[in-house]
C-alpha cells in the first residue's frame, strides 16, 4: 500500500502509521556499515608553533564609510611554513566574523589577540590548532567596521558580502592586498592554491551563505552553522515581528561596532534601524538584498548545513528554505540536525564533529577520496546524544498528508484527523501566554487558543520537512497575528533547549583538539547534554500577520468581521511522534517570548471547514540508525 494511503487509513482508525524502530536509536553513534576506508587523510605533520602568523590588508574596492578611500579588511592568517618552503600550495579554511573583538566566539567567548607589533597571536576556536598542522591555512576576517577593518558593516548586506568576497578574490590573485593597513607594499597569496572553505556560526555562517550565493570562483565549500539565509525571516515571519536580542539590524550592528565606528557609520546604520522600514513587516529592497535564497542558483560550493531544531535565535526556517533551494539546483549537500538551541556542534557532539569536519574539508579542499560523499547525507539527533542517519534528506519516502481540525465539545479540545472539518473555534489573543502554556493546557478549552488533537498513535509518525497550516479567519480588530504550533503529546527526554545553556552544560574539565602555543591553547572546557523530562514537546512553529493574506509582501489593515485565508509556513523539522503519543495542532495569537503582539488585541474565529494542516510524513527510513 502506498505511504500516503497507509497513513490516511491508519488515521481514520484513530492512529497514524509508518513503522520503524530505527528512528529511536538508543545506542552510541557507530560507523555506518560498509563505509569506505580512510586511507586518504591529512595528518598533523607540520609545526603549529613555527607557523607563519601575519595580517594582510585586502582592498575591497568599496568606500562604505564615505571617507574617500577604499576600505581595507584586516585578514589575519596562520599557516604552516613548510609547504611554501617546499614549493607546495595549500588550501584555506576561512571564517569572516564581526565578533572577534567585541563579543568573542564559541562557548568560551574567545577573542583574537595580538602581540606588541600587531601580529596575530590567538585565533578563536579550534580550527587553527587542528587544521594548520594538517596542511591548511586558517584565515580569520574582521567584517567591515569591526575589529581592525575599515568601512561599515551592514548586517549581511551588500557591503558585508562583497567585502568578504574580495578576500577570496585575493586568495585567487584577482584583487590586491597589502602588508600594512595604509601602506602600498603588495601582499600576494602565493602560498595557497586558492581553494577555500568558509565556516561559521550565526552571523559568521550567514556571511558564508551570502558569499556562496555570489558564485565566487575558488569557494569550494561552506559550513554554515545555525545561520541566516534570508534576513527578513530573522526578524519577521510572514509580517509578524519576531522577538529577538536585536530587534532591528541597526541595533545588531551597534553591538559589534565601537563608538567611533558608530559615529563614522551613522549614515549606513540609520536606514537599518528606521522603524518605519524595519518594523513594518513589509518586504522592501533592504530585505531583498539580504535574501541569499533568491540567488541559490549561483552557488558553486558544496554546503554542509548544521542547525539546532530548537534554535529560537536563528529559526529553522532559515536552513529549510536554503536547503530546498540548494537541492533544486543540484548542489552537493550534507546536514546535521540536533535537538539543541543556538549551539555549535563542537559543544554537543565534539569528537564526531571534529572527525566529520576533518573528513569533509579533506574531501572538498584536498580532493581526498575518503568516502564521505558516499555516506548518509543526514545525521539527526532523536534523543540527547542518540543519532540516526538518512541517505538523503528529507527521505525519498516523504509525502504530504492533509489533516483537518474538528470542533470539540464545549469542555474539551478539538479533534485532528482525516475527517472534513466543520463548525468554528474562537479565541482571544493573550500576549502573556506562550506555546508552552498552550501545550500544557491542551486538553482543556482555554480562552487564548484553539487546540486540535489526534487519538493516540498506534505506530510512530515521522514528520520531516516543513508543514503548512491554512486558516480562514475573521478578526474583531484591524490587526492580528496568528501562531500555529505542532506538539508531540507524551512523555519524553529532550535537551533543555530553553535553558541558559540552550541544551548543553559546561563542565570543569578540558580536552584538547590540535596543537597549542603559549598564546593559543587548543584545549576547551568539556560539555554534556542538559536533559529534561517533559510531558509535551513543541517541535515546529509558524507565525504570521493575518494582514498579509492579500499579499505576502505587505501587512494591510483588516476589515473586522471579514474572513481572510492565510497559509502559515511552519519551521522545518525532523521529529518522530512515538506510538502511544498524540499529535496536536494549536492555533493562537501572540506566542509570548517569540512574537511581538499586534497593535490590537483581537478575537479570532476560525472557519474549520476551510482550515487544514499539511504534514510532510516520511515512511520507512532509508538507512540504518547510528
Amino acid at each position: 500500500m502506498p505511504l500516503i494511503t497507509t497513513v490516511v487509513a491508519a488515521l481514520l482508525a484513530g492512529c497514524s502509521s509508518t513503522s520503524s524502530s530505527n528512528w529511536a536509536a538508543d545506542g552510541p553513534a557507530s560507523t555506518t556499515a560498509g563505509a569506505p576506508g580512510r586511507s586518504e587523510e591529512s595528518k598533523p605533520v607540520y609545526s603549529y608553533k613555527k607557523a607563519v602568523r601575519e595580517t594582510v590588508w585586502v582592498d575591497t574596492g568599496l568606500d562604505g564609510d564615505g571617507d574617500g578611500k577604499n576600505d581595507r579588511l584586516a585578514v589575519d592568517i596562520v599557516r604552516p611554513g613548510e609547504p611554501a618552503a617546499e614549493g607546495r600550495k595549500i588550501p584555506v579554511i576561512m571564517e569572516a566574523s564581526p565578533y572577534y573583538s567585541c563579543c568573542g566566539r564559541g562557548n568560551e567567548d574567545q577573542k583574537k589577540t595580538y602581540d606588541a607589533g600587531g601580529q596575530p597571536v590567538r585565533f578563536p576556536l579550534f580550527y587553527d590548532n587542528y587544521f594548520v598542522p594538517r596542511g591548511y591555512a586558517f584565515v580569520a576576517v574582521d567584517l567591515p567596521g569591526t575589529g581592525r577593518s575599515d568601512g561599515c558593516t551592514d548586517a549581511g548586506g551588500p557591503i558585508d558580502i562583497r567585502s568578504t568576497k574580495s578576500v577570496i578574490d585575493w586568495l585567487n590573485g584577482r584583487t590586491h592586498g597589502y602588508t600594512t593597513h595604509t601602506g602600498t607594499t603588495p601582499a600576494q597569496a602565493t602560498w595557497t592554491d586558492g581553494a577555500t572553505g568558509m565556516i561559521g556560526k550565526s552571523w559568521d555562517g550567514s556571511i558564508a551563505n551570502g558569499v556562496a550565493a555570489t558564485g565566487v570562483e575558488g569557494l569550494r565549500t561552506i559550513v554554515p552553522i545555525s545561520s541566516i539565509s534570508n534576513w527578513y525571516d530573522a526578524y519577521f515571519s510572514q509580517g509578524a515581528w519576531l522577538v529577538g536580542s536585536a530587534p532591528t539590524p541597526g541595533v545588531l550592528i551597534r553591538t559589534v561596532e565601537s563608538d567611533e565606528v558608530g559615529r563614522r557609520c551613522a549614515a549606513v546604520n540609520k536606514p537599518l534601524g528606521d522603524p518605519a522600514v524595519v518594523k513594518s513587516g513589509d518586504w522592501s529592497p533592504m530585505w531583498a538584498e539580504r535574501d541569499y535564497v533568491a540567488d541559490a542558483a549561483k552557488v558553486r560550493a558544496s554546503v554542509f548545513v548544521v542547525h539546532g531544531l530548537q534554535d529560537l535565535t536563528v529559526r529553522t526556517r532559515e536552513f529549510g528554505e536554503w536547503w530546498d533551494a540548494l537541492a533544486k539546483n543540484g548542489v552537493e549537500r550534507k546536514i546535521w540536525l540536533s535537538q539543541t538551541g543556538h549551539i555549535d556542534p563542537f559543544d554537543y557532539r565534539r569528537g564526531t564533529w571534529v572527525d566529520t569536519l576533518h573528513r569533509w574539508f579533506d574531501h572538498e579542499l584536498l580532493g581526498h577520496d575518503n568516502g564521505i560523499d558516499r555516506e548518509p547525507m543526514a545525521d539527526i539527533e532523536r534523543t540527547p546524544d542518540h543519532w540516526t542517519t538518512d541517505p538523503v534528506w528529507p527521505p525519498k519516502s516523504t509525502a504530504t498528508v492533509s489533516l483537518s481540525p474538528g470542533q470539540g465539545a464545549k469542555s474539551g479540545v478539538g479533534t485532528l484527523g482525516t475527517h472534513t472539518g466543520s463548525g468554528t473555534e474562537t479565541f482571544t489573543d493573550d500576549p502573556q501566554k506562550s506555546e508552552t502554556d498552550w501545550a500544557a493546557q491542551i486538553d482543556r478549552s482555554t480562552e487564548e487558543k484553539a487546540g486540535f488533537v489526534t487519538q493516540p498513535l498506534s505506530e510512530p509518525l515521522r514528520i520531516s520537512g516543513s508543514s503548512e497550516v491554512t486558516v480562514t479567519a475573521t478578526s474583531t480588530a484591524a490587526s492580528a497575528n496568528l501562531s500555529a504550533v505542532l506538539v508531540d503529546l507524551g512523555p519524553a527526554v529532550i535537551r533543555d533547549y530553553d535553558s541558559a545553556g540552550l541544551g548543553i552544560s559546561t563542565l570543569a574539565g578540558q580536552n584538547c583538539w590540535g596543537a597549542s602555543t603559549a598564546g593559543d591553547s587548543a584545549c576547551y572546557k568539556k560539555t554534556a547534554a542538559d536533559p529534561m523530562h517533559v510531558t509535551s514537546t513543541v517541535f515546529s512553529r509558524g507565525w504570521g500577520a493575518l494582514g498579509t493574506a492579500a499579499s505576502a509582501l505587505k501587512v494591510q489593515p483588516l476589515t473586522p468581521g471579514k474572513p481572510y485565508a492565510l497559509t502559515l509556513t511552519l519551521a522545518s523539522t525532523d521529529h518522530v511522534v512515538p506510538a502511544g503519543h498524540r499529535l496536536a495542532l494549536v492555533v493562537a495569537g501572540t506566542d509570548n517570548g517569540l512574537v511581538n503582539h499586534a497593535a490590537d488585541r483581537s478575537t479570532i474565529t476560525l472557519d474549520l471547514a476551510h482550515t487544514s494542516l499539511r504534514l510532510p510524513v516520511a515512511g520507512q527510513p532509508d538507512g540504518p540508525s547510528m
